[in-house]
């Protein structure tokens, strides 16, 4: 039985947090819903007594100790364990292990340990590490630091789910590891330390480097330090990070690190933790970068800004973003990756900026010399997300009349109750203090009224003279729906624009691949004269980037170039889901924009992806849309709620 898919279903609940079908989870994850009730049944044993998965007429839901399920140690028997175990005997002896003594201590025939050595083989794949296999020995051949990124590896292959986990390092490197009465007090010792050197810490980044220190101190303590591999003086403020945690090493762990390891770690804090600090002149930044990076970074930041029509060319986000670029080379150039656990959400709940991110990864890729993992272009992601967050929340803030009969200063009062509690939602424009306003005349998005209307509408709020928790609730979810009613008038809008019958299929082969899907779909474009050849490689090249399945249930295959002659949408419907990325699709959506049309790619793209985020909106689109007619009458019907 697969633990990766039992953490599979156990992950989506966790992040639902809602009844999720049986049926559903099959879909996701790609098996028969009987194997969905094997696998809870097993979730359920990793806590006895617990309650990882309630079940009921409505399916399966998260229970207290789902988070307790995910972090269970492995069975010991498994295959994925005993891999593992190689691998950690194997770096651990130079001379490496003897196969049949190695099978009698997992308890396993020689045949099966030989079985588990090509799985290692495979585990091997681009580490820059080999297997040699000389008579009954086996032994790993490579670099010290090859060796440390494969035990970091093993670790995170344990949290994907969970982020970091401590128990799992201790797995990894053996109970004599760092532990965590030490971990906690490190970790506040160092993120203090960098405060005080001038530095702002990057919190989704140092559990990341407190992993790589304790495989340092582990690694150091058995006598495999790394050595000088250059000559160059360090620059100074790597001298002050590397001094802060050698002292740290000393202190907590006591372990005295090496000029290697002094350097690689001061060089891990400096490229993946810290950031200037909120005072730090443009100056002092711009002394830090190297010209071609910088050069480059407001290259590719102008052709963002020009493409998708957003405000991205300011300075002070170049200079940040191009030192971020340049702790992001010195990773890639040693396939040093930083993990980003907000990547999933980032990608479902902010689709546009995702997009904008990919695009200057794309554009830094000679720069770089390497394709980005969807962990590091999120993390560009939050620099373009941060830029843009004032002017997405000035668009945000909806306009209100306030409707308060005089008496004395009480209409004064709740205006600065509102201004005070709902300031950053609701801009009140307007007061009425007569008890018979005309109220056809109040044309803002909101009324919040202490009278009760003469007419009901989702945009008339009734409130107390004195406001309360609950008027505040009662007025931000009637700002929520106004919004959202928006946007998807919007979307609404340009639907009989953009699909056609002639770009519908209305069953996709469950066992086409992501490439075969999009020169099917992009085939149909082609036939109307959308787009070429040339814009269906360009959608290809997009696709393995960075997966374009943004939700659990829909992929928006698309080029990065707008050079369609006309904004289209051919659309496939999947049932059952077919594979995309990591996960499985219902709908593929592929888009072809046109340079006339860059207003309406965000409006079109961001609510797509909002529409199909919604489970019972996909499955009803999915069950009902045998024809196009069908499909487009649906998708219109969820649009209009």
């Amino acid at each position: 039985m697969s633990r990766a898919r039992q953490d599979r279903v156990i992950g989506v609940l966790v992040r639902s947090g809602e009844w999720v079908t049986a049926a559903e989870l099959a879909d996701i994850v790609g098996v028969t819903p009987r194997s969905i009730r094997t696998y809870v049944s097993a979730l359920g044993a990793r806590v006895p007594g617990g309650a990882v998965v309630e079940s009921g007429p409505l399916g399966y839901r998260a229970g207290a100790d789902a988070a307790a399920a995910l972090r269970t140690q492995t069975d010991a028997d498994s295959p994925r364990e005993r891999v593992h175990g190689i691998v950690r005997a194997l770096a651990a002896d130079p001379d490496g292990i003897d196969v049949f003594e190695t099978a009698e201590r997992f308890h396993v025939s020689a045949a099966t340990l030989e079985g588990d050595l090509g799985r290692v083989r495979g585990l091997l794949g681009g580490s820059g590490l080999v297997l040699e296999r000389r008579g009954a020995r086996a032994r790993l051949r490579g670099t010290e630091m090859a060796q440390r990124r494969l035990l970091s590896t093993l670790v995170h292959e344990e949290t994907d789910e969970v982020g970091f986990d401590l128990a799992a390092v201790r797995r990894t490197l053996g109970e004599g590891s760092i532990g965590a009465a030490v971990f906690g007090p490190f970790k506040s010792a160092l993120v203090g330390g960098l405060g005080e050197l001038g530095y702002f810490v990057n919190e989704f980044g140092i559990a990341d480097v407190m992993l790589h220190i304790a495989i340092t101190a582990d690694r150091v303590a058995h006598g495999r330090a790394l050595e000088v591999t250059i000559d160059v003086p360090p620059p100074p403020a790597y001298e002050r990070v590397s001094a802060l945690v050698d002292g740290l090493c000393a202190q907590y762990l006591d372990v005295r690190l090496g000029a290697g390891d002094r350097r690689h770690l001061a060089a891990l804090v400096m490229s993946r933790v810290v950031a200037p600090g909120a005072g730090e002149a443009a100056s002092d930044i711009r002394s830090r970068l190297l010209p071609d990076v910088e050069a480059a970074v407001r290259d590719v930041v102008q052709r963002a800004s020009s493409a998708y029509l957003v405000d991205l060319d300011h300075d002070d986000f170049v200079l940040r973003l191009a030192l971020h670029v340049q702790n992001l080379r010195l990773r890639a150039q040693e396939q040093a990756w930083s993990r980003n656990p907000l990547t999933r959400s980032l990608k479902t709940t902010y689709p546009m900026i995702f997009e904008i991110a990919v695009f200057i990864a794309d554009g830094l890729g000679d720069l770089l010399g390497i394709p980005l993992m969807d962990d590091e272009i999120a993390y560009i992601a939050m620099h373009v997300g941060g830029r843009l967050e004032r002017s997405r929340h000035a668009g945000a803030v909806l306009t209100a009349t306030i409707v308060c009969p005089g008496y004395y200063e009480l209409h004064e009062l709740l205006r600065s109750s509102v201004d005070r509690s709902l300031g950053q939602a609701v801009d009140v424009v307007g007061v009425e203090t007569r008890v018979d306003p005309d109220w056809d005349a109040i044309d803002t998005d909101l009324i919040l009224t202490t009278i009760d209307p003469p007419i009901l509408s989702e945009r008339i709020v009734r409130i107390q003279p004195f406001l309360t928790e609950s008027d505040v609730e009662r007025v931000q979810t009637a700002a929520g729906r106004v919004r959202r009613g928006r946007r998807l008038a919007r979307l609404r809008a340009e639907l009989g624009r953009y699909f056609s019958a002639d770009a519908f299929v209305a069953r996709i082969d469950s066992a086409a691949t992501p490439d075969e899907i999009i020169r099917s779909l992009g085939a149909r474009l082609v036939a109307q004269g959308v787009i070429d050849g040339d814009y269906v490689e360009r959608t290809l090249e997009r696709e393995h980037l960075s997966s374009t399945a943004f939700t659990d249930a829909l992929a928006v295959p698309h080029a990065l170039g707008m050079t369609a002659t006309r904004t289209a949408i051919a659309v496939g419907i999947a049932d059952p889901s077919v594979s995309w990325g990591d996960g499985r699709v219902h709908v593929v959506a592929m888009v072809a924009f046109s340079a006339s049309d860059r207003e309406a790619f965000q409006t079109v793209f961001e609510q797509l992806v909002e529409v199909f985020s919604e489970r019972d909106s996909v499955q009803r689109i999915i069950r009902r849309s045998a024809t196009f007619d069908a499909f487009l009458d649906e998708l219109v019907a969820v649009v209009d709620g």
